[in-house]
This record gives C-alpha cells, structure tokens and sequence, in this order.
C-alpha cells in the first residue's frame, strides 16, 4: 500500500516563467496597473484564452481548447515542430469537449453559451475530426428536430453522449451512450454503443436497466455501472468471460450505508479501486474485488483530515501517481523517476501548483503541466522528461495582472455549538484588516463548495477591496461523514448559523468591518444569502441572491413545469431525509422560509434569476419580489435573464451581473469610505 505524502505548500505569489522559452509562448502577465484601476469585469468573466489541454495518447501531439476569432475552437500543437493548426471549430457554437480518440482523431462536441433556448444548449451533438482538420464527421445530432435528409438518418439522437472515461484511444472505434429519461422523471438510463469515428457505424452493447453511468476498465472495455432509482444505487459488473451484467453491490443512494462507495478507476488486475467510509469519518480509498463482492477491510489510501478527493493516474503495472485535492491541490507519484520528475518541474515554477498529466501510451519524453496559484490562472506547458525543457504553451488569461489579485488561505473556526467549520478567506492585494466582507455562499448544499486556486468570482470581488469568506458549513461534503450528517434538515437553522459565525468570526479577527457585511449566493446559497438577512439583519447588510431557493415546500409542489429538472428520485428518497418531511416540518418550512418571512427582510437585495431555469424555477423569485413589495421593501434590484438556466452561461451576462455586483456593494458596503466634503 502507498504511503501518501502531501507535497509541501509553495508560497502563493506571481507565477515566475522558466527561462528559454520557445518562441510559441505567449505575452507574459502586464506591469502592475494603477490600485485604482482594477481590470475590468470582462477581464475576469468572458471565456478564457485557453480552457483546457490534452496531450495525444502518444504525446506527440497537443490539443488545446482556444478563443477562436469568434468562437471557441480545438487547435493541435505538433510538438516535433511546433506547428499549430485549427482542428475544430464552430460557426454557431463554441466547440465544447473534447478528447483523443487516437494519436491522429479527435472526438468533440458543441458548446452552449452562446445557444438560444432548445438549441445546441440540450443537444451538444458528437463529430469527430483528425488532427489537421480533415476527416470531419458529424456523429449525433444537434437538435431534437426532426431533419428528413440522408445523412440525418445516419446520425445517432441527440441525446447521444461521450463517457467520463477516455478509453483504449488505440483505434477509431470510442464508446458512447444514449441518454434517456428513465420515466415518470426518475432519473435517466443510458445505453451504451459502440461507435466507429470515422464511418459512422455503430454497435450496441448489451446494457442493464437504469445505468446512467459506465465505467471501463484498464484495456479500455465498459466494466462497471452505476444504476439509480427508487431512492437506491446499484453497481452492475460486466463480467469479463462472458460479457453478462450481474450486480455486485447496493446501497441507498441519499443517505448511504457502511457498504456504500464511489467507484472511481479500474488497476489492470481488474480490481476496483473505490471511495468509502466503511467505518472512518473521513472517505479513503479501499479495493473492491468484483469477484467476492465486497470492499476490502483495508483502507489502502486517505488525505490527511479530509475525505479523498482525486484522479490516479494507472499504468501497465498499477498507480502511478495521483493529482489530489485535500486542503491544497498537488501531486504524489508512486514512481521513484516520476517523482523526480516532479521536482525538477517544481523547481523550474516554484511559486505555482503544477499538476502533471501523461500521455496514455508514451512515445515521446513530453509531458503536459498546468500551472497556477491563488493569484494566478492556469498556465499550460510541456516538460521533456529527457532533456528537462519547459516550454511555455498557453495561458488561459494573459492579460491578468497576478499583483492585483487577492491571497487565498483555508482558515477554520468554531460555530457556535462548537462545530469546527472550515473556509477559503481571500483577501485584497495588500490588505488584511478591517475590510469590508462578501460571506460567499456555496449552493449544493451537500457539495465540497471551495477549493484552492484562482477563481473568478472571488477574485473579481476581492479587485475591488472586498475580503471574502467562503464557509464550508455543515451539510457540505468533503469534511468527513459527521459535518455532512449534521446539516441534515438544517437548511435556515444550523446551516446557517455556521455562515453568520463565520462573519462574527472574521470581525472578531480584526479582518472585517462589522458595519461592512453582506451575504451573497447562488441556488442553495442565495436561499442562506436571504435567510441570513431574516436571522441576521444586524449582522449583514445586504444581500446578492441568484437563482435562489425561496421556500423549501416549492421545491417540492412548486415544480409544476413538464420539463423541470429537479428529479422526483430526490424528492421522494432523499429530500425528505435530508432537508425534511412536508408534513412533519411543515411549521419548520414556514420559519425558515425567505417567502414566508419576506417581513423580517428590510436591507437591500439583489435578486436575480435565469428565466429558463429548470432546478430552481423563476417562480421562487417572483412570488419573492412580489411579498418584499408588499411589505414594504422598495430596496430591491430585480434582474431576470433572457435564455439563461441555473446559473449564468452566457459571457455577456456574467459580465453584466458582475458588474451589477459591483455597482451594488459599492452602494451598501463599499471598499472605500468617502472622503470628506471640502468646504
């Protein structure tokens, strides 16, 4: 069994670029801007340069995600040469994923921030192209329309999608699923084929009943699924010899049992590796044997004080390393050359985290790195393991200024029944007392809602001289099996007292200006951003509220349109569990009810919702606005946006509520207190 070591923090500063660059490296960051000319929204907020890297399987070869001149597009780099050309690209949509079938063809599909209602936006297709832009095939359809042509009778349906996993990436053929609803709203099914890249041909695979997610194994063959319904979860396994489904395990799905895992990557010897409490508080890594059906005994890895959060990294023989995230992010090799490899790489960029990925089947000496820290976006390279070169490839935002951006360091404290409660503290540039403070809310709730590194959001508010807090309150995940059991049915009680101790705390601290508070969040966290100006109306200030929950009953008979997503699986067997019963908390709904208790909310609001949103309905906001108005409350900001969901998509509007954002605080808490007027 490996003994995890976590690789000491570098220090959270400007990324300092390895010198001797090739000459593809682009601009390096601009000199520092004048402090009272913070970058702009759209600096923070439009689509990256460079979203996302991938190195062919050989490693010949990478593929980049890029702002094309109007549209996201994939280029691949030949890295024997350095040469790029436009593999990809959409005149309509942004290309949206994409992976390596092989070392010479691309799988993608179309993206959706740009896309009008019904569109591209549910139907993101499949195509698949080879590296230099030829050999392009459209593979599944665009829209739920019907088209009468020949070539539509070749498509596979649009609710055709890639797998999590990659796969063999040694020949043309990659498997797929085709998505559908499993009836009456429980969930989906998915059955799987197998699809040829270039004619187009396809396979069906034998598939049991309510898998929604496949998982192959180490030659690239589907192994595992994962099927959910009636409030439980149960893994089938394909066996090997004769490619019969049977299940191996079965567990409830909401609440769990101490048989209960994650399945989360196959070893070659066709043993699971999976996620599990058994009985620890904190989830660890232990082997399922498929064969004896069952997890066991021995835990075989753990973060220190965290659960296990990560992606290994298997080889021929076995784990090779593993990318991480506990209360930092890194890497850990099980490899003696690996790990050297690490340090020579972190030596080069000692003030960044670098995560490194290999190339599936080696052929060459190069590896990819993305870089980043608090204060900067990640930045992508590749290193010759031979001759110990780091090229510089891309940045995914050139024009950030890392001296303008905030630190970032996960603090705890203590809420007030004496629950240690941890949270992501940025803060200004150069600041560190009293500050005026954005408590941050993460939705879910039973989510891990931070985790280290550069982020918009944050970033774009502490610019602005704002300290932000993001609590990890109880209910979250990530923080053992007892912090997630005691937000069970807390939603406006617990929960939110762990929010207000955490702004309480940060006053206490000397950190923030107790007259300077506002609370904002999106779904489950723009309903603790209003139920913090119920319960706590001395403490915040303001409130920013988007695409909020507003009463927990609506959640559960507000749902009236045909295609709302919110899926009656997690009404029936888990919301009642672990946000409470309708009829048994009906007066506990009532008092922790922004809608019910929109009287006692009298501070300034921002609310805004997606008018298309399907998880939380637009009906939670209006009946809002409409009970503020009536009594009596003219502070609130209503914004609705046109074809946005649960949450924004679109650059332009999140360049617009950002900016809204901003303007708000600026009004209520602002960064600077007015100078006095010159008689």
């Amino acid at each position: 069994m490996p003994t995890f070591q976590p690789m000491c923090a570098a220090a959270a500063c400007i990324f300092a670029a390895a010198p001797g660059l090739a000459s593809s490296a682009v601009t390096a960051a601009p000199a520092a801007l004048a402090a009272d000319r913070p970058l702009p929204a759209a600096s923070f907020f439009q689509p990256p340069a460079v979203s996302a890297a991938a190195l062919s399987p050989g490693g010949h070869f990478l593929a980049i995600r890029e702002a094309g001149p109007k549209r996201q597009q994939v280029s691949v780099i030949d890295l024997r040469d350095n040469s790029r050309t436009v593999a990809a690209r959409f005149a309509d949509a942004d290309v949206g994923e994409f992976r390596w079938v092989n070392d010479e063809r691309l799988l993608f599909t179309a993206g959706n921030r740009y896309a009008e209602r019904y569109s591209e936006r549910y139907a993101p297709g499949l195509f698949a192209v080879n590296r230099d832009g030829s050999g392009y095939r459209q593979l599944a359809a665009r829209t739920s329309r019907a088209v009468r042509s020949e070539t539509a009778t070749r498509l596979l349906p649009w609710h055709t999608f890639m797998l999590d996993d990659a796969g063999a990436q040694d020949s043309d053929w990659v498997y797929v699923a085709d998505v559908r609803h499993a009836g009456a709203g429980y969930g989906y099914s998915a059955r799987l084929l197998k699809l040829d890249t270039v004619t187009g041909d396809r396979q069906e695979i034998d598939s049991p009943p309510g898998v929604a997610r496949y998982l192959l194994d180490a030659q690239g063959e589907p192994r595992l699924g994962v099927a959910g319904t009636q409030g439980d979860t149960g893994i089938y396994y394909r066996q090997p010899a004769t490619g019969k489904w049977e299940v191996v395990a079965s567990f409830k799905t909401f609440t769990g049992s101490e048989d209960s895992f994650d399945p989360l990557v196959f070893l070659p010897n066709g043993k699971l590796l999976a996620r599990a409490n058994r009985d620890n508080d904190k989830s660890g890594v232990y082997v399922f044997d498929p064969d004896a059906r069952q997890l066991l005994d021995k835990r075989w890895l753990a973060l220190p004080g965290r659960d296990f959060e990560g992606e290994f990294i298997v080889g021929k023989n076995g784990v090779r390393g593993l990318r991480y995230a506990g209360d930092d992010q890194g890497m850990w090799w099980d490899d003696a050359a690996l790990s050297a490899m690490q340090k020579a790489i972190d030596s080069l960029l000692p003030d960044t985290r670098n995560l490194v990925e290999l190339p599936a089947r080696a052929a060459t000496a190069w590896v990819l790195v993305q870089s980043f820290s608090d204060r900067q976006p990640a930045v992508y390279s590749v290193f010759n393991t031979g001759t110990g070169a780091l090229v510089r490839v891309a940045e995914s935002r050139p024009a950030m200024a890392p001296q303008q951006m905030g630190t970032q360091r996960m603090v705890r404290y203590k809420a007030r029944d004496g629950l240690d409660i941890p949270a992501l503290l940025t803060l200004p540039a150069g600041q560190a007392a009293q500050l005026p403070l954005v408590v941050l809310v993460h939705g879910g709730p039973a989510v891990r809602g931070t985790l280290w590194g550069w982020n918009a959001e944050t970033q774009f508010l502490a610019s602005r001289g704002y300290a932000v807090l993001e609590p990890e309150y109880r209910g979250s995940t990530g923080n053992g099996y007892a912090h997630y059991r005691a937000g069970w049915q807390q939603w406006g009680l617990k929960m939110q007292d762990d929010i207000a101790d955490g702004a309480s705390w940060a006053v206490g601290q000397g950190i923030a200006d107790g007259k300077r508070i506002c609370i904002a969040g999106g779904s489950y966290g723009g309903y603790a951003a209003l139920m913090g100006l119920v319960n706590d109306p001395q403490l915040f200030k303001c409130g920013i509220a988007w695409a909020a929950v507003t009463d927990i009953q609506l959640l559960y008979d507000g749902h009236w349109r045909f295609n709302a997503n919110l899926s009656k699986d997690f009404q029936q067997y888990g919301m009642p569990t672990l946000l409470g019963d309708p009829v048994t908390h009906a007066e506990q709904f009532k008092a922790t009810s922004p809608l019910q208790q929109a009287a006692r909310i009298t501070q300034p609001l921002l609310l805004a919702y997606g008018d298309d949103d399907r998880r939380v309905l637009p009906v939670h906001g209006e009946r809002l606005r409409k009970a503020l108005r009536a009594a009596g409350n003219q502070q609130v900001e209503w914004i609705e946006y046109e074809d946005e969901e649960h949450g924004w998509s679109k650059p332009a509007t999140r360049v617009d509520f950002w900016t809204r954002v901003e303007q708000f605080l600026g009004r209520h808490i602002g960064p600077r207190q007015a100078a006095p007027a010159k008689e």
